[in-house]
C-alpha cells in the first residue's frame, strides 16, 4: 500500500492523519466494516498513544489523566475548576478525585476563591512546577515514538483538534 502524506509519497510513514490520501484500490470496502470506521481508528490511536505514555509517566508519578491536568497548570499556574473542566472536556465528578490525588502527591493545591467562595481554584505547588522539566522529556520520547517529523505531528494534531471541535458542534446541534 502506498500512502500520500502531506504531498509526499512514502511507503514507510505510519498510517496516521486525516490528510492522508490512499493511492490505488485501497479505501472503503463498503463503508461499514470495522476497518472502515474513523471512530475505531481514532479510538485505537488514542489507546496506543496512552499506552506509550503510561510507563514514561509512571516514572514521574503521574497517570495520563493527571498529566493532562498538569499540562493546563504548567501553562496557567492556576485555574478555576470549572475552567479546567471546560478545557479538558471533563466534569467536576471526574476531576475532583483526580485533583485530590494530585494534591496528596504535593503537585497542586485546591482553594476557594477569596472573592467568590463558590469558585474552587487549582494551583501548582513548587513541586508541581518542578515536575514540568521531566514531563517535557516524556513528551519528547512519545513524539519520537510516532515516527513523524514535527511538521506532520503539528498537522495531525491540528486536524484532530478541528475534527473534535466539528464533532462537538455537530452533537450540540442535534
Amino acid at each position: 500500500m502506498r500512502l500520500l502524506w502531506s504531498g509526499v509519497v512514502d511507503d514507510q510513514k505510519p498510517v496516521l492523519g486525516l490528510r492522508c490520501l490512499y493511492s490505488g484500490n485501497v479505501g472503503y470496502s463498503n463503508g461499514f466494516t470495522l476497518d472502515d470506521q474513523l471512530c475505531v481508528a481514532i479510538y485505537n490511536a488514542s489507546r496506543a498513544m496512552t499506552s506509550c505514555y503510561r510507563p514514561l509517566l509512571d516514572r514521574i508519578g503521574l497517570t495520563y489523566s493527571q498529566y493532562t491536568v498538569m499540562l493546563v497548570l504548567w501553562e496557567t499556574d492556576q485555574v478555576a475548576l470549572r475552567d479546567l473542566g471546560e478545557l479538558l472536556h471533563l466534569d467536576s465528578g471526574t476531576l475532583s478525585p483526580l485533583l485530590k490525588r494530585l494534591e496528596r502527591q504535593g503537585f497542586v493545591t485546591r482553594r476557594r476563591d477569596h472573592d467568590d467562595e463558590r469558585v474552587l481554584r487549582v494551583s501548582l505547588t513548587d513541586e508541581g512546577r518542578d515536575l514540568r522539566a521531566q514531563a517535557k522529556k516524556v513528551q519528547a520520547e512519545v513524539e519520537a515514538m510516532t515516527g513523524l517529523d514535527r511538521r506532520d505531528l503539528v498537522t495531525l494534531r491540528d486536524d484532530l483538534n478541528s475534527l473534535s471541535e466539528y464533532m462537538r458542534n455537530a452533537s450540540r446541534e442535534r
